[in-house]
């Protein structure tokens, strides 16, 4: 045993500085993951007892991403990329501390925190994404995904555990609140701690060029809906398993208790096929993940109690890591794909997708909102979770066309296409 993971530690110390730079940078932010992902809404929950008020921090957040994607874009010509990464993961504690300061949770104020957030995550993930496209290729891409999926889930595992477990143990409701003070305090250190990680790295600005456009081609368009597929699921399931815990268990001690069921396997599991694995199973690894999230939905919809949380909870924590093993490989090898054909750059495709990504979330927001307004949030925190899992079960379609069609492009064929631009394209930067 030792030996084996001598020889694992073996093999990441082979990859380049910037890839080992990133893997570091984001596991030591992904300590904070926890707290963003389901404590604050959490905190909003225990605070208001009002779902909708969780959606409406959640779809501020996704408004906030795509605008600060292309604010990002801009920025890119005037300041390092690590600068930009290290404000991304910087803004996500302050906008927890601007949410910790509220006296009343208005839905101005956590709107307020929500765009905060927002504005993290796109400086954060514009700039993720960019430099993982930089410093892998797709021959790696599995391992890195693998790799960084087994730290997260391990991080998932020990932190909301934790967490619970402290805000459980306080015996006041002004304790609790202190509780919240603190893990927020200690999440923005963790934050400055990642950035600084993050200044080691030599990491290079993608070309300055163009990148705004209108259209793409037929590949990216795919690609396009597979995104909005995905962003379906991630408009709701964000803030899902801390309504339902809340909802169904009752407090933070079992939800971070909840967190923790299955994830030890998951994490395993993820590492293991990213080191295993090629680029040709990644459509079974994807219909693998989300045959496990319809399973989640199920449990929840036909059981809707303790037990079904935690087997929603079970399910769930295995499906996420292995849709993202299979889709963000398969992003990326579009993206090498068609910025050949189009000669554009590689932040013309990152803004697009999240642009697709934006058009899922709203969407998936939009029919939990629609089902408690008409409905009720009970009929919403059991139903929407099912309906999202079974329309992305079309996601397999889409994803194995995108597979074939990527591999069937010759060289020859990208070659020949490579002159060709659009010319009704919309201009929105010099090309240099």
């Amino acid at each position: 045993m030792v030996s084996k993971l001598k020889t694992e530690l073996a093999f990441f110390r082979k990859q380049p500085h910037n890839f080992r730079t990133l893997i570091l940078t984001n596991m030591v932010y992904a300590l904070v993951g926890p707290v963003i992902d389901t404590f604050v809404s959490a905190y909003i929950m225990r605070s208001s007892n009002d779902p909708i008020k969780v959606v409406v921090y959640q779809l501020t957040i996704y408004t906030g991403i795509p605008l600060t994607f292309l604010l990002n874009g801009f920025l890119l010509r005037r300041f390092n990329i690590r600068k930009l990464f290290s404000a991304g993961m910087l803004l996500s504690g302050v906008s927890m501390l601007a949410m910790m300061s509220l006296k009343t949770l208005s839905n101005a104020g956590i709107g307020a925190a929500g765009l905060i957030m927002g504005m993290s995550f796109g400086f954060y993930w514009a700039n993720r994404d960019t430099l993982v496209l930089d410093v892998t290729d797709d021959s790696n891409r599995n391992y890195y995904y693998g790799l960084e999926t087994f730290i997260y889930t391990i991080i998932a595992i020990v932190m909301p555990f934790a967490i619970g477990w402290f805000i459980h143990a306080q015996n006041s409701e002004a304790h609790v609140h202190t509780a919240y003070l603190a893990i927020v305090g200690i999440a923005f250190c963790i934050t400055v701690a990642a950035s600084l990680i993050c200044l080691r790295g030599r990491f290079a600005n993608p070309a300055t060029k163009r990148f705004i456009y209108l259209r793409f081609h037929p590949l990216w368009n795919r690609l396009l809906l597979l995104a909005l597929l995905k962003g379906l699921g991630q408009g709701f399931l964000v803030t899902a398993p801390s309504m339902l815990i809340m909802t169904l268990l009752g407090d933070e001690g079992s939800l971070g208790l909840a967190q923790t069921i299955g994830a030890l396997f998951a994490a395993v599991a993820m590492y293991v096929l990213g080191r295993v694995t090629s680029p040709e199973d990644r459509i079974r690894i994807f219909v693998a993940g989300l045959l496990l999230f319809l399973l989640a939905a199920l449990s929840n919809a036909i059981l809707f109690n303790a037990a079904g949380v935690i087997l929603f909870m079970f399910f769930l924590l295995i499906a996420k890591p292995l849709l993202d093993l299979a889709y963000f490989p398969i992003q990326f090898r579009v993206i090498d794909i068609v910025k050949q054909i189009e000669r554009r750059s590689e932040f013309s495709y990152i803004l697009n997708h999240e642009a697709g990504l934006y058009v899922g979330r709203f969407s998936g927001a939009l029919a939990f909102l629609l089902l408690a307004f008409y409905f009720s949030t009970t009929i919403a925190l059991r139903y929407a979770i099912l309906l999202i899992a079974t329309i992305q079960l079309l996601s397999f379609f889409v994803a194995r066309n995108i597979v074939r069609t990527g591999n069937s492009l010759a060289p020859r064929e990208i070659d020949n296409q490579g002159a060709t631009l659009h010319a009704d394209d919309a201009l929105v930067t010099r090309p240099t």
